[in-house]
């Protein structure tokens, strides 16, 4: 049986009709070819109660979903494309779990259908809520930060090719020389050398974003007080004991 549904004004009026159906272990898929914005697309959609007749997208961001003879109005998250064929959510809107889970579901059918590849969700803090329904559809935890936690998702089958999180950190020693070849050098209040009487470089450890230049003149003046000049990269050095690159650096004053 074919079904004419009328969309909005600016949208003509789009054909839809199941294609046929598969039984999983603990879900009912039907599969489903509709109209989106002029391209015919195939999207599976699992249901756990009722049977979905038809699913379309129009450009106003909602999704209709007839659902036996009732139509319900399924919101997608906005999202926008990475350069790797995926895309990326940053939530904002505080929201009930349940609504986000069908924006998820009917997003994630739409993305399937336009081949796209990992989905990453950026969640703040003030949304954890919404975390568990995310997990529910198969997303994982890729990496954590004071204010937000990022999931991830693979959509086609197979392994993923998805980046793993940053696991480095990156530090700064500065040999620091004046016009009289005097070399500046500190002890420690707090540390590991703290109360040895060691005499050492000014270290510390880059922030975010941060150039490694930079950070050794920020990590000389916070730590004496003295402006330096960069001049060169000496050598680098790769700490295993602490997870920390540290790269020394040549200053002039």
């Amino acid at each position: 049986m074919i079904r004419s549904l009328s969309t909005h004004s600016f949208l003509s009026s789009t054909i839809i009709f199941p294609l046929g159906s598969t039984l999983l272990p603990s879900k009912v898929c039907k599969v489903y070819s509709f109209l989106h914005l002029g391209n015919w697309v195939r999207a599976r959609i699992p249901v756990s109660t009722r049977a979905v007749s038809a699913l379309m997208s129009s450009k106003s961001g909602m999704e209709q979903v007839l659902v036996e003879n009732e139509v319900q109005q399924v919101r997608l998250l906005d999202s926008v494309n990475d350069d790797h064929g995926g895309v990326i959510v940053e939530l904002s809107e505080s929201m009930d779990s349940k609504v986000f889970a069908s924006m998820l579901k009917a997003s994630l059918a739409l993305w399937r259908s336009q081949g796209k590849r990992g989905v990453w969700i950026k969640v703040p803090i003030e949304l954890v809520n919404l975390v568990e329904a995310a997990v529910k559809e198969g997303f994982w935890f890729h990496h954590a930060e004071p204010k937000y936690l990022m999931l991830a998702f693979w959509i086609p089958e197979g392994a993923h090719t998805l980046p793993a999180n940053a696991s480095h950190r990156v530090g700064v020693g500065a040999f620091v020389m004046n016009k009289k070849r005097e070399v500046l050098v500190v002890q420690e209040k707090s540390g590991l050398f703290r109360g040895t009487g060691v005499w050492k470089f000014p270290t510390g450890v880059v922030d975010e974003g941060e150039d490694i230049c930079a950070a050794a003149m920020r990590e000389v003046k916070e730590e004496t007080a003295i402006d330096t000049e960069f001049v060169e990269v000496l050598a680098f050095r790769y700490a295993v004991y602490e997870n920390i690159s540290y790269h020394q650096c040549i200053l002039s004053i």
